[in-house]
């Protein structure tokens, strides 16, 4: 990889090129800088090197040198500017750095560099500078923006859990209320099956409690809760309403956000009558990769308040956990919600 991350004690992520990328750049300025040697026909082979090697070192200089200028070693701030102080002060201390290869040169093989051959250097050097400091300014770049943009799909990760979070705390949230409720009026009545809806009442709330920190059941899961969960309304409506299921076993294993037919379940004893002349009847089967819940529609004339957390919370899960919204169908005689039957495979 051209850059890499490191990462310090306190599992901060770090820019750095990776060793190999500057050795092996140092090496291609060497070679790319001594080439209008090579080109001149009277030049000795040593020459040729010296050329090289004076490039080479000059490029590792300028890589360690605006490497360790950034942020990662230094307290200052950069800046999304090409041009600015750190720029201006990696030319200077190029020309310094120069100066000084070159007086080494001269001191090792006795060259006499006049003053044009010693402003071609400096003309060099120049350039090799501001290549290499373009070239990390672009990479640095790049990383702050993957960096800015992995913290935004985490913040938006994180704020699409919170909003599962509350969605599923939404659920039931008058259901208690209303069962307790129907609870007084069976034992004042003298109900004989005041102990059966006792047990079921504690059978769904142990079901929720099981199931509260999962994302999704299966299919065979939720129909159980499902089950108690509607046992206690025909408590309540008795022949009022009715609940046929129709599924194939192959669909017993599909996973489903938790509570999701109880919540379907109560949204349509909601918003339509419920009466023995007009009984609700409710309808849950499965056709190919849909789980298809259905019920006769007869709205009620006085609506209930609505709360919006019905289908909505239904269709909000399904788009975080599968990127899937369910299907709405509504005509004249039924009201029909079509769920994405699929495999789950976790966060």
């Amino acid at each position: 990889m051209i850059f890499e991350r490191y990462i310090r004690p306190e599992n901060s992520r770090v820019f750095a090129i990776s060793p190999k990328v500057i050795w092996l750049s140092a090496l291609f300025m060497g070679i790319l800088a001594s080439i209008p040697k090579i080109l001149q026909l009277q030049v000795s082979s040593i020459e040729v090197i010296v050329d090289c090697i004076i490039a080479f070192f000059y490029s590792l200089y300028v890589w360690f040198y605006n490497l360790y200028s950034l942020p990662k070693y230094s307290n200052q701030a950069i800046t999304t500017r090409f041009f600015g102080a750190r720029l201006t002060r990696s030319l200077l201390l190029g020309f310094l750095v120069m100066g000084v290869l070159v007086i080494i040169n001269q001191l090792l093989f006795k060259d006499r560099l006049i003053g044009a051959m010693i402003l071609m250097y400096q003309f060099r050097g120049v350039l090799i500078n501001l290549t290499i400091y373009m070239f990390i300014y672009l990479l640095y770049q790049s990383y702050k923006n993957q960096l800015i943009a992995v913290e935004l799909e985490r913040t938006k990760a994180d704020h699409l859990e919170a909003r599962y979070e509350l969605l599923k705390q939404q659920v039931n949230p008058h259901f208690l209320f209303n069962s307790l409720n129907t609870l007084k009026s069976m034992v004042e009545t003298g109900d004989a099956h005041s102990a059966d809806f006792i047990v079921k009442l504690s059978d769904f709330y142990r079901f929720s409690l099981e199931t509260r920190q999962k994302d999704v059941v299966s299919l065979q899961e939720e129909l159980k809760i499902l089950e108690a969960y509607f046992y206690l309304i025909q408590a309540r409506f008795e022949d009022g309403v009715s609940l046929k299921i129709a599924i194939s076993p192959e669909h017993y294993k599909v996973m489903i956000p938790a509570f999701t037919l109880q919540l379907l379940a109560e949204n349509a004893v909601k918003h339509n009558i419920v009466s023995i002349d007009q009984p609700l009847q409710i309808r849950i089967s499965s056709l190919a990769d849909r789980i298809i819940f259905q019920n006769n529609l007869q709205l009620k004339n006085r609506p209930e308040p609505s709360t919006r957390i019905g289908l909505e919370n239904v269709n909000q899960r399904y788009l975080h956990l599968t990127g899937q919204p369910i299907e709405v169908i509504s005509d004249d005689r039924f009201f029909t919600i079509k769920l994405p039957a699929y495999e789950y495979t976790g966060h």
